[in-house]
Protein backbone atom coordinates (compact mmCIF):
# COMPACT_ATOMS: atom_id res chain seq x y z
CA UNK A 1 0.00 0.00 0.00
CA UNK A 2 1.23 3.48 -0.89
CA UNK A 3 0.33 5.63 2.10
CA UNK A 4 -1.40 8.92 1.39
CA UNK A 5 -1.20 9.98 5.06
CA UNK A 6 1.59 8.69 7.24
CA UNK A 7 2.58 9.38 10.84
CA UNK A 8 6.05 8.19 11.77
CA UNK A 9 7.23 8.02 15.35
CA UNK A 10 4.93 10.83 16.50
CA UNK A 11 5.47 12.01 20.06
CA UNK A 12 3.27 14.75 21.49
CA UNK A 13 2.52 16.27 24.89
CA UNK A 14 -0.09 18.27 26.76
CA UNK A 15 1.88 20.77 28.82
CA UNK A 16 4.61 18.67 30.50
CA UNK A 17 2.88 15.31 30.09
CA UNK A 18 3.76 13.19 27.05
CA UNK A 19 0.59 11.65 25.64
CA UNK A 20 1.82 10.08 22.39
CA UNK A 21 4.87 7.84 22.52
CA UNK A 22 6.07 7.16 18.97
CA UNK A 23 2.81 6.61 17.07
CA UNK A 24 3.13 5.02 13.62
CA UNK A 25 0.07 5.04 11.35
CA UNK A 26 -0.50 4.91 7.60
CA UNK A 27 -3.66 5.40 5.54
CA UNK A 28 -3.83 4.72 1.80
CA UNK A 29 -6.13 6.29 -0.77
CA UNK A 30 -9.52 4.59 -0.67
CA UNK A 31 -8.80 3.01 2.71
CA UNK A 32 -10.67 3.35 6.01
CA UNK A 33 -8.42 3.01 9.06
CA UNK A 34 -10.07 2.85 12.48
CA UNK A 35 -8.11 4.24 15.43
CA UNK A 36 -9.57 2.63 18.53
CA UNK A 37 -8.89 2.65 22.24
CA UNK A 38 -10.18 3.73 25.64
CA UNK A 39 -10.74 7.29 26.79
CA UNK A 40 -7.49 9.12 27.36
CA UNK A 41 -5.50 6.91 24.98
CA UNK A 42 -4.46 9.85 22.79
CA UNK A 43 -6.77 9.25 19.83
CA UNK A 44 -7.98 12.84 19.42
CA UNK A 45 -4.46 14.19 19.92
CA UNK A 46 -3.32 11.94 17.07
CA UNK A 47 -5.92 13.45 14.76
CA UNK A 48 -5.03 16.97 15.84
CA UNK A 49 -1.36 16.34 15.11
CA UNK A 50 -2.32 15.03 11.66
CA UNK A 51 -4.34 18.21 11.03
CA UNK A 52 -1.59 20.50 12.29
CA UNK A 53 -3.63 21.65 15.27
CA UNK A 54 -1.31 20.15 17.89
CA UNK A 55 2.49 20.26 17.69
CA UNK A 56 4.54 17.08 17.64
CA UNK A 57 7.55 16.86 19.89
CA UNK A 58 9.22 14.60 17.35
CA UNK A 59 8.39 12.37 14.43
CA UNK A 60 7.19 13.02 10.90
CA UNK A 61 3.91 13.82 9.17
CA UNK A 62 3.89 12.80 5.51
CA UNK A 63 1.18 13.56 2.95
CA UNK A 64 1.53 11.78 -0.35
CA UNK A 65 5.16 11.11 0.54
CA UNK A 66 5.84 14.80 1.11
CA UNK A 67 7.19 15.78 4.52
CA UNK A 68 4.64 18.20 6.04
CA UNK A 69 5.98 18.06 9.60
CA UNK A 70 5.34 21.37 11.37
CA UNK A 71 3.10 22.75 8.62
CA UNK A 72 0.36 25.19 9.60
CA UNK A 73 -3.22 23.87 9.70
CA UNK A 74 -4.22 26.08 6.75
CA UNK A 75 -1.39 24.66 4.65
CA UNK A 76 -2.36 21.10 5.52
CA UNK A 77 -5.98 21.92 4.67
CA UNK A 78 -4.91 23.30 1.29
CA UNK A 79 -2.85 20.15 0.75
CA UNK A 80 -5.99 18.03 1.24
CA UNK A 81 -6.40 17.21 4.94
CA UNK A 82 -9.86 17.77 6.41
CA UNK A 83 -10.68 17.25 10.11
CA UNK A 84 -14.27 16.89 11.28
CA UNK A 85 -13.95 17.29 15.04
CA UNK A 86 -15.90 15.73 17.84
CA UNK A 87 -19.13 17.64 18.43
CA UNK A 88 -20.38 18.13 14.86
CA UNK A 89 -18.58 21.39 13.94
CA UNK A 90 -21.47 23.31 12.35
CA UNK A 91 -22.64 26.89 12.89
CA UNK A 92 -25.92 26.40 14.80
CA UNK A 93 -27.41 29.84 14.11
CA UNK A 94 -26.87 29.64 10.35
CA UNK A 95 -29.13 27.79 7.95
CA UNK A 96 -28.14 24.52 6.35
CA UNK A 97 -27.50 26.28 3.04
CA UNK A 98 -25.45 29.06 4.65
CA UNK A 99 -23.33 26.48 6.48
CA UNK A 100 -22.56 24.94 3.10
CA UNK A 101 -21.99 28.23 1.31
CA UNK A 102 -19.31 29.19 3.82
CA UNK A 103 -17.18 26.59 2.04
CA UNK A 104 -17.00 28.62 -1.19
CA UNK A 105 -13.53 29.73 -0.09
CA UNK A 106 -12.37 26.45 -1.61
CA UNK A 107 -13.01 27.91 -5.05
CA UNK A 108 -16.05 25.78 -5.83
CA UNK A 109 -19.26 27.49 -6.84
CA UNK A 110 -22.21 27.95 -4.51
CA UNK A 111 -24.57 25.78 -6.50
CA UNK A 112 -22.00 23.04 -7.01
CA UNK A 113 -21.37 22.82 -3.26
CA UNK A 114 -25.09 22.77 -2.41
CA UNK A 115 -26.04 20.31 -5.14
CA UNK A 116 -23.27 17.89 -4.20
CA UNK A 117 -24.20 18.02 -0.52
CA UNK A 118 -27.92 17.59 -1.17
CA UNK A 119 -27.34 14.68 -3.55
CA UNK A 120 -25.27 12.87 -0.90
CA UNK A 121 -27.60 13.75 2.00
CA UNK A 122 -31.16 14.17 0.66
CA UNK A 123 -32.51 14.92 4.15
CA UNK A 124 -30.57 18.20 4.07
CA UNK A 125 -32.11 19.10 0.71
CA UNK A 126 -35.53 19.08 2.34
CA UNK A 127 -34.59 21.76 4.87
CA UNK A 128 -32.06 24.16 3.33
CA UNK A 129 -33.40 27.15 5.26
CA UNK A 130 -33.53 25.46 8.66
CA UNK A 131 -31.10 26.60 11.35
CA UNK A 132 -28.41 23.97 11.74
CA UNK A 133 -28.78 24.01 15.53
CA UNK A 134 -32.36 22.77 15.25
CA UNK A 135 -31.43 19.69 13.21
CA UNK A 136 -31.23 16.30 14.89
CA UNK A 137 -27.81 15.10 16.00
CA UNK A 138 -27.54 12.79 13.01
CA UNK A 139 -28.54 15.53 10.58
CA UNK A 140 -25.97 17.89 12.09
CA UNK A 141 -23.32 15.22 11.60
CA UNK A 142 -24.42 14.83 7.98
CA UNK A 143 -24.07 18.59 7.55
CA UNK A 144 -20.60 18.51 9.11
CA UNK A 145 -19.61 15.75 6.67
CA UNK A 146 -21.08 17.67 3.75
CA UNK A 147 -19.15 20.80 4.75
CA UNK A 148 -15.92 18.84 5.01
CA UNK A 149 -16.42 17.13 1.66
CA UNK A 150 -16.96 20.52 0.02
CA UNK A 151 -13.20 21.01 0.37
CA UNK A 152 -12.69 17.95 -1.87
CA UNK A 153 -10.23 16.43 0.63
CA UNK A 154 -7.65 13.77 -0.08
CA UNK A 155 -7.61 12.77 3.60
CA UNK A 156 -10.64 12.84 5.88
CA UNK A 157 -10.10 12.73 9.65
CA UNK A 158 -13.21 11.87 11.68
CA UNK A 159 -13.39 12.19 15.46
CA UNK A 160 -16.11 10.23 17.27
CA UNK A 161 -18.67 10.31 14.47
CA UNK A 162 -21.04 8.18 16.53
CA UNK A 163 -21.11 10.36 19.66
CA UNK A 164 -24.63 10.78 21.02
CA UNK A 165 -26.34 9.17 18.04
CA UNK A 166 -28.70 6.21 17.74
CA UNK A 167 -27.17 3.01 16.31
CA UNK A 168 -29.28 3.15 13.14
CA UNK A 169 -28.15 6.71 12.43
CA UNK A 170 -24.53 5.74 13.07
CA UNK A 171 -24.86 2.82 10.65
CA UNK A 172 -26.16 5.12 7.91
CA UNK A 173 -23.38 7.65 8.51
CA UNK A 174 -20.73 4.98 8.23
CA UNK A 175 -22.28 3.76 4.99
CA UNK A 176 -21.58 7.26 3.69
CA UNK A 177 -18.02 7.10 5.02
CA UNK A 178 -17.47 3.83 3.17
CA UNK A 179 -18.77 5.42 -0.04
CA UNK A 180 -16.43 8.40 0.45
CA UNK A 181 -13.49 6.00 0.74
CA UNK A 182 -14.57 4.17 -2.42
CA UNK A 183 -14.12 7.47 -4.23
CA UNK A 184 -10.42 7.42 -3.34
CA UNK A 185 -10.35 9.45 -0.12
CA UNK A 186 -8.09 8.22 2.69
CA UNK A 187 -10.18 8.06 5.88
CA UNK A 188 -8.82 7.91 9.44
CA UNK A 189 -11.61 7.42 11.98
CA UNK A 190 -11.28 7.78 15.74
CA UNK A 191 -13.89 5.81 17.66
CA UNK A 192 -14.20 4.68 21.25
CA UNK A 193 -16.88 2.15 20.36
CA UNK A 194 -15.35 -0.38 18.01
CA UNK A 195 -18.52 -1.95 16.64
CA UNK A 196 -19.56 1.37 15.08
CA UNK A 197 -16.70 1.39 12.58
CA UNK A 198 -15.18 -2.08 12.28
CA UNK A 199 -17.83 -3.14 9.77
CA UNK A 200 -16.40 -0.77 7.15
CA UNK A 201 -12.74 -0.53 8.23
CA UNK A 202 -9.99 -2.03 6.09
CA UNK A 203 -7.45 -1.75 8.89
CA UNK A 204 -7.55 -1.00 12.61
CA UNK A 205 -5.05 0.27 15.13
CA UNK A 206 -5.49 0.05 18.89
CA UNK A 207 -4.06 2.95 20.88
CA UNK A 208 -3.44 2.43 24.59
CA UNK A 209 -1.74 5.05 26.78
CA UNK A 210 -0.31 6.80 23.75
CA UNK A 211 1.14 3.72 22.06
CA UNK A 212 -0.17 1.64 19.18
CA UNK A 213 -0.46 -1.74 20.84
CA UNK A 214 -1.87 -3.62 17.86
CA UNK A 215 -2.54 -3.07 14.17
CA UNK A 216 -4.14 -5.32 11.61
CA UNK A 217 -7.30 -6.31 9.80
CA UNK A 218 -10.51 -5.96 11.83
CA UNK A 219 -10.94 -9.69 12.38
CA UNK A 220 -12.41 -11.66 15.26
CA UNK A 221 -9.06 -11.80 17.02
CA UNK A 222 -8.76 -8.04 17.09
CA UNK A 223 -12.34 -7.70 18.31
CA UNK A 224 -11.67 -10.08 21.18
CA UNK A 225 -8.51 -8.19 22.07
CA UNK A 226 -10.43 -4.92 22.10
CA UNK A 227 -12.95 -6.32 24.54
CA UNK A 228 -10.11 -7.29 26.84
CA UNK A 229 -8.40 -3.92 26.56
CA UNK A 230 -11.25 -1.69 27.65
CA UNK A 231 -14.85 -1.80 28.74
CA UNK A 232 -17.53 -0.42 26.45
CA UNK A 233 -15.87 -1.44 23.22
CA UNK A 234 -19.05 -3.14 21.99
CA UNK A 235 -16.73 -5.28 19.91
Amino acid sequence: MNALLELRGIRAAHEAITVLHGVDLAVGAGQVVALLGPNGAGKTTTLRVAAGLHPALSGQLLLGGRDMTGAEPRDLARAGICLIPEGRGVFPNLSVRDNLLMMTFTGRGREEIAETAFARFPVLARRPGQAAGTLSGGEQQMLALARGLATDPAVLLLDELSMGLAPLVVSRLYEQVAEIARQGVAVLVVEQFAAAVLGIADHAAVLVRGRVERQGSPDAGLRAELSALYLGSSA
